[in-house]
């Protein structure tokens, strides 16, 4: 994410997806022949990333560096088959 320090990204977890959201904030400063102009460029930015397996995301570590995201997603564990007794009557 080029252009944007780690403050300025949220990242959310869930056992399914991640969600990537921020606001990118610009300003270009020109100056020449005695006049500065100023440009501001603005935009908010949401990806909903789907998992193809769940993940235990209370263990998520994630680094920013270089306008990079890294996310270590651990994989959760598969949910063994439960069985139940029912009664009847």
């Amino acid at each position: 994410i080029p252009g944007l320090e780690a403050k300025d990204v949220d990242v959310q977890v869930t056992a399914e997806a991640v969600a990537i959201k921020g606001e990118r904030r610009q300003e270009v400063k020109t100056e020449e022949k005695g006049m500065t102009r100023s440009e501001f460029r603005y935009g908010a930015f949401q990806r909903i990333i789907s998992l193809p397996v769940r993940v235990q995301n209370d263990q998520v570590k994630a680094e920013y560096k270089d306008g990079i995201l890294h996310l270590h997603l651990p994989k959760a564990e598969a949910e063994k088959n439960k069985v139940v007794k029912v009664n009847i009557g």
